[in-house]
């Protein structure tokens, strides 16, 4: 009789000590599905609802890409395109991370594949939101280049915002800052610039407002030309436009450098008449990284090493 008391004794103990370890896992199971917050992000296309720090994200901004990569989040990244990866984000061009097409041709069942929580995209996808959104709850997030501080800075915030990353994202923007702080102080007075995009031996100028307009508008060069317009493709300019408006220093976005292609910008600037330039004879011909100004502008590696660029040409 006292063997069989102690049986039952035991059984009802385990019975008891399974029932609070079952107990416990609920419990935290609970806790986790408590803990997934959702929120709600405003962008230029619409609002957004998703579940905070999302497990899988198709990024086709790389300025995105590059701000998660600096704030940790690479870990994040489900799928991007790969064509055109920037050589300084190579990380992201693993089997772990998925090919989800071109810039401008995604490949939308790669991307429906990954099961992405979130998908990030800019202007050159602009167009195909809706189809993003099928797939995802999708943010956009291109840059107002009519504002590109405020509106880097509110990028970079939203991406905070979206994976608990708020207190990073606003330390290393204040980095960034004070540096745009330095590099204006230490713009030359009366010096002005010109801005020239090179593709396949033509050229378009920038102005204040324009893509590169950061120049300008954020870092205090005095713009050779006030008339141009703000447009994606720049405006078509002759050889005789630069040596006539004779900047002093001339910055250049090598397209075919960006894009894979030939490099042939300095063939195509140099020629006889930009060397009667100012910017010529003092050697302010600049010759900017294409990756950061043509493909990924925007991320916080980018944006600060843009910044540097146009302050070491001073």
């Amino acid at each position: 009789m006292k063997k069989l008391a102690t049986l039952f004794f035991i059984s009802l103990l385990a019975v008891v000590l399974t029932a609070c370890g079952g107990g416990k896992a609920s419990s935290d199971g609970d806790k986790a599905k408590a803990d997934s917050k959702e929120i709600t992000i405003t962008h230029e296309l619409g609002k957004t609802k998703l579940t905070q720090d999302p497990s899988k994200v198709t990024v086709f901004d790389f300025g995105s890409l590059d701000t998660m990569e600096k704030l940790g989040l690479s870990n994040k990244v489900a799928a991007t395109p790969k064509q055109n990866l920037p050589s300084y984000l190579k990380a992201f061009d693993t089997d772990k991370v998925k090919d989800a097409g071109g810039l401008k041709e995604p490949d939308f069942e790669a991307i429906n594949e990954t099961g992405s929580d979130l998908n990030i995209i800019s202007g050159r996808q602009s167009d195909a939101y809706d189809k993003f959104s099928e797939i995802a709850p999708t943010i956009y997030l291109g840059l107002d280049t009519s504002n590109y501080i405020a509106s880097f800075h509110a990028n970079v915030e939203k991406i905070g915002k979206i994976f608990g990353k708020e207190k990073q994202a606003q330390k290393e923007l204040d980095k960034i800052d004070t540096q745009i702080e330095k590099v204006k102080a230490s713009a030359p007075k009366g010096k002005k610039g010109l801005i020239i995009l090179a593709n396949d031996g033509k050229i378009s100028a920038y102005g204040p407002g324009s893509r590169f307009g950061l120049i300008h508008d954020v870092l205090g060069v005095e713009p050779v030309d006030t008339s141009i317009k703000a447009s994606t493709h720049g405006q078509s300019i002759s050889m005789e436009y630069i040596s006539d408006k004779n900047p002093d220093y001339i910055y250049v976005i090598d397209r075919g450098a960006a894009v894979g292609g030939e490099s042939s910008a300095k063939k195509t600037v140099e020629n006889d008449l930009v060397k009667t330039t100012n910017a010529y004879k003092n050697g302010k011909i600049i010759y900017l990284n294409p990756e950061y100004w043509y493909l990924s502008g925007g991320g916080l590696e980018s944006v600060k090493e843009m910044v540097k660029e146009v302050g070491d040409s001073f």
